[in-house]
């Protein structure tokens, strides 16, 4: 997964990918010089991984004060390229990826519409929405916004507050943007996967796998990003750890 991300986000004209890493960190940085060019990644160590994803955003803060768009990434994801370049290409300064058709039985996150404008993102959310559907982990915030979203964090923490989902800064930050401030993009379709257990791997390589190979659809290659992501410096995938 690590491989195919750096391969992607080099390929699209990311400038660089900032890596918060906690358990098994020396391989994971290993593997990442393996695959990159020099000086594409930049890891961050969270030596308190284990006590919770907000303690890894809060790693993240100086990178979303930076200054500049940020691509946003869960880590343990699989999914098409088309995935990521409908997201990175899209128009939207501030923009959810969204599937409809639930790919997770889990307790998915989801991103609800109301009008065609996002009004509700996260988990345990009821149906009273006129469009709704599954988030697979990625999103793309302008500085403006990545700012706030680095103070919401840093509320949490200076709070203690440190034990729930880090979807619930993006959640606090969404609802207090007027409407029409986060769009989506829809991925219902587009072959991907979240890997959490072994069920999942073995998911992803009986299904998966083959339908991302299946999947026909003509991928262009951005040569040179799009205006909104010539300065995208902060690529922050935290890696979930085991709790």
């Amino acid at each position: 997964l690590l491989q195919r991300h750096i391969e992607l986000l080099q390929a699209y004209g990311v400038k660089e990918l900032v890596m918060i890493v906690g358990h098994r960190q020396e391989d994971l940085i290993a593997e990442a010089g393996t695959v990159a060019h020099e000086g594409f990644v930049r890891p961050i160590f969270n030596p308190r991984y284990k006590e919770g994803p907000l303690l890894s955003m809060a790693k993240g803060i100086e990178v979303l004060r930076g200054g500049t768009d940020v691509l946003f990434m869960d880590s343990d994801v699989l999914y098409h390229p088309l995935v990521l370049e409908k997201l990175i290409t899209s128009p939207h300064r501030n923009c959810f990826i969204m599937d409809r058709q639930f790919q997770s039985t889990d307790d998915f996150v989801k991103i609800c519409l109301n009008g065609g404008e996002v009004i509700d993102f996260g988990k345990g959310l009821g149906d009273d929405f006129e469009l709704f559907g599954e988030w697979p982990g990625f999103l793309k915030i302008s500085p403006e916004i990545a700012a706030k979203v680095a103070d919401r964090t840093e509320c949490f923490i200076d709070c203690d507050d440190i034990k729930g989902p880090y979807e619930q800064v993006f959640r606090q930050v969404l609802k207090g943007e007027p409407r029409g401030t986060f769009s989506i993009e829809d991925v219902t379709g587009i072959p991907w996967i979240e890997i959490d257990y072994p069920e999942d791997l073995e998911k992803a390589n009986r299904k998966t796998f083959p339908r991302i190979s299946e999947y026909l659809v003509e991928i262009t290659v951005i040569e040179a990003p799009p205006e909104s992501t010539e300065t995208a410096n902060g690529n922050i995938l935290p890696f979930r750890q085991p709790g």
